[in-house]
């Protein structure tokens, strides 16, 4: 979910000349981040910039540091507290609660207890704050899916109704960032039950539903590291899924839904697989050079700039290895080549490609797609059907155009899915031959 993705780096800085300290939260660092939560909540940041170190005010300009602190605070909200969870090294490592998010705050302290190190990272959620995932219904079985591959195990769960003969299967693939096969991205805070209500929605509906965990999400262990990662890696998966499912011979028929990034991974799926019937939901209709760009001017000027420059790089074939901190979070090294591959595709190329029936769906109150993306996939491929979801976020919830309330269906897991939604892709499924 590429919106809540653009979030997850304040401040990134080399922290050097590292030692081990004891478990104890030190007191200059427990009043430092006091006195950084006061100032970020009362609007001072030239408070906080004032005890920079040298090397931080190097890095950072002084107007940088508050264009992109205000922002912060615009996104996140408030910041209502910092729970101390351990020492690495000599950076105190906090849980960081804001009104809209949490996140992991690291500070480190130099011999004057001047900041020397400000990071805000993805919040790594223990086993027991993962939400409870929705339970399947009792007309229904789950069971477990492999998918064995060179670079390791695709993880997977599939869901069948309790009846004889055979019956049709959807394969579910997530949208972008660390979304499991639920729909949930514990390391931004969205905990939404989005695909496994979708699993159980169809399943009461006669329709099976194979969801699963991307490389490197979840528990689809992989070898490949995120620097070797290509978004043809994500195709490849889903392709061999709907081989192997095919292969088993089980199902009627199989069709292959997107969600998000997922709808691009799922159209050039289709185009090479056994596949009856293609579903975009929310998906976008511009390539992602043109989306992220968009996106961007959101940021600060310095910081959408710097990524533009990185993305001319990448259209030349050319990563690059030393970028600005500010743009970890959208263009760090171990990313672009990913970046790179993405942004080769323009979905609605690839949708004009497809020679099977083509349902397009996209909520009115998608606050990270807007509707414009889905009428442009629907120009490029006259034929397919377009239902247009009025109240529909990205999540597929119900949901106000308010931003602050939108998003915050994004951590409410019980929230139904939008019925519209359910019955648009039975009947699609129910038409495709």
């Amino acid at each position: 979910m590429t919106t809540l993705k653009t979030l997850v780096t304040f401040i990134v800085l080399t922290i050097a000349s590292l030692n081990l300290f004891a478990q104890a939260e030190p007191e200059a660092n427990k009043k430092a981040v006091q006195y950084f939560i006061k100032q970020y909540n009362t609007g001072h940041p030239d408070s906080v910039y004032a005890r920079f170190s040298t090397e931080m005010k190097a890095a950072l300009t002084a107007d940088q540091f508050r264009t992109t602190t205000i922002q912060l605070k615009n996104q996140l909200g408030m910041l209502k507290n910092a729970d101390f969870l351990k020492m690495e090294k000599n950076v105190s490592v906090y849980k960081a609660n804001f009104e809209k998010a949490t996140f992991t705050l690291n500070v480190a302290l130099n011999a004057q207890n001047q900041y020397m190190g400000l990071l805000l990272s993805p919040y790594e959620a223990s086993a027991s704050s993962v939400p409870a995932v929705t339970a399947i219904d009792a007309s229904l079985t789950e069971t477990p899916y492999t998918l064995k591959t060179f670079s390791g195990n695709i993880s997977g769960s599939l869901v069948k109704p309790k009846t004889d003969g055979k019956v049709p299967l959807v394969l579910i693939i997530a949208g972008s960032g660390p979304t499991d096969r639920n729909g949930n991205s514990p390391k931004l805070g969205v905990n939404s039950n989005a695909y496994v209500q979708l699993a159980n929605e169809l399943g009461k509906k006669g329709i099976a539903t194979l969801r699963y965990d991307k490389r490197l999400i979840g528990q689809s262990a992989s070898t490949t590291k995120e620097a070797e990662l290509k978004f043809e890696d994500m195709v490849e998966d889903a392709v061999g899924l709907i081989n192997d499912v095919n292969d088993k011979g089980e199902f009627s028929k199989i069709i292959v839904l997107g969600h998000s990034e997922g709808s691009l991974v799922g159209m050039l799926a289709a185009n090479d697989a056994p596949v009856k019937g293609y579903v975009s939901v929310a998906g976008a209709g511009d390539p992602a050079e043109k989306i992220l760009i968009e996106q961007m001017k959101t940021q600060p000027k310095y910081i959408a700039d710097g990524f533009k420059r990185v993305l001319d790089s990448l259209k030349r074939g050319k990563t690059t290895p030393n970028v600005d901190a500010s743009l970890y979070f959208i263009a760090r090294p171990s990313i672009q080549n990913y970046l790179m591959s993405w942004c080769r595709y323009d979905p609605q190329r690839e949708i004009k490609k497809l020679k099977m029936p083509v349902l397009i769906v996209q909520g009115t109150t998608d606050i990270q797609v807007p509707v414009a993306q889905a009428e442009k996939l629907k120009k490029a491929k006259s034929d397919a059907q377009l239902l247009i979801i009025t109240g529909m976020n990205h999540i597929l919830k119900e949901a106000p155009a308010d931003t602050k309330q939108n998003m915050a269906t994004y951590s409410n897991p019980d929230l139904p899915l939008k019925p519209e939604l359910v019955s648009g892709i039975v009947d699609f499924v129910g038409k495709v031959k």
